[in-house]
């Protein structure tokens, strides 16, 4: 699985390369790729305490789909079980389910 990001300054999601580079320079956690473009041109930087949170965030969420992911399996196939008939349900033509079968 990989690390999914929330852009800051737009608001898309965006899946940067696994190593957090691209070919020209490190992938941002806090921008997308369009934005981080314009953001280097005005010559703004990223805050580094804002992207230590995203990468946390990011493999927070990461760490927990993997948990589900296992529960998931280790669980197996599990469907809801039809409720026990009542009293009511039981009595009269209809109300034995071996019938049915």
């Amino acid at each position: 699985m990989r690390l999914v990001f929330e852009c800051v300054e737009c608001g898309g999601h965006y899946l940067p390369p696994e190593e957090m580079v691209y070919p020209d320079g490190p992938a941002s956690p806090v921008w997308c790729t369009g934005c981080q473009g314009a953001k280097r041109e005005a010559g703004v930087r990223e805050d580094p305490l804002l992207a230590r949170v995203a990468l946390a965030a990011a493999r927070a969420a990461l760490a927990r789909r993997a948990a589900e992911a296992v529960d998931q399996v280790a669980r197996g196939d599990v469907r809801p079980s039809r409720p026990p008939l009542s009293r009511r349900a039981r009595s009269g033509p209809g109300g034995l389910r071996s019938k049915l079968g």
